[in-house]
């Protein structure tokens, strides 16, 4: 069943279903992409891997909790009560993306498919890692496509943050062809999702990446219809104006 909201869903960014949705976005992404290529492409998934050390926005799973120890006996000396310890353990990410390379011996790549995830919007070695990844692509000649669908943390696209900021969720693509120019797809929380143009070659009609029939796929073949609770508060939060929107075409 497709989501009953007409774009992004705001239930979906939360970070413990994140990884989830990240991963078949980028991989049914792929096969919609890899559907329009032609012969002479082909669509590759990558993989950054790296750890995340212990911070307090980790979540889920990733802390030990242990019990009190009973506190030592003793005679008239105070005694500090027993706390609970909770132990933070790095995290070893994984983060998929896409690559559309050619179809020849050299197996150039051509563009570069990123969908952020959490990690890459805050301080920390997710982020270091992907901007690093970013600068290396626009160095490169190969094109550039950031889709941002979450809300939260600080903007990572490649462009000014002013800009970036304008909307919930975005999508940048900057083109090997013109490094000078970025091309913004603005999402709002109430509008659909973009039909991107993703470029190929000079001369090569781009292919589309229609962001909502992934979504809508997402959420089908992951089950969150029977999964997601719209009765109880998304993460992030929204505004009460857009919560009482959101929640009123979800439920009705």
């Amino acid at each position: 069943m497709p989501s009953p909201l007409p774009g992004m869903d705001p239930w979906l960014e939360h970070p413990a279903r994140w990884p989830n949705v990240h991963q078949r976005l980028v991989t049914y992404a792929g096969d919609h992409l890899g559907a329009q290529v032609g012969e002479g492409f082909y669509v590759a998934i990558g993989e950054r891997v790296y750890v995340e050390a212990p911070s307090c926005t980790l979540y889920p799973d990733v802390s030990v909790i242990e019990a009190p120890a009973p506190p030592p006996r003793s005679g008239s000396a105070a005694v500090a009560d027993a706390p609970t310890v909770v132990r933070l353990r790095p995290v070893e990410r994984r983060e998929p993306y896409l690559e559309l390379r050619t179809a020849d011996a050299d197996e150039r790549v051509v563009t570069v498919i990123e969908v952020l995830s959490p990690a890459n919007k805050r301080p920390g070695a997710g982020r270091e890692l992907y901007l690093r990844k970013q600068a290396e692509v626009l160095a490169s000649d190969a094109s550039l496509v950031e889709v941002d669908l979450l809300r939260t943390g600080e903007p990572t696209v490649a462009l000014p943050a002013e800009l970036a900021e304008d909307a919930p969720y975005r999508v940048v693509v900057s083109r090997a062809s013109d490094r000078e120019a970025r091309e913004l797809y603005s999402v709002g929380l109430r509008g659909r999702l973009p039909r991107v143009g993703v470029p190929l070659l000079p001369g090569v009609a781009d292919v589309v990446l229609d962001l909502g029939a992934v979504l809508t796929e997402v959420y089908d073949r992951g089950g969150f219809g029977r999964r997601l609770d719209y009765a109880s508060e998304p993460v992030p939060p929204l505004g009460s104006d857009d919560l009482a929107w959101t929640r009123g075409l979800a439920l009705s």
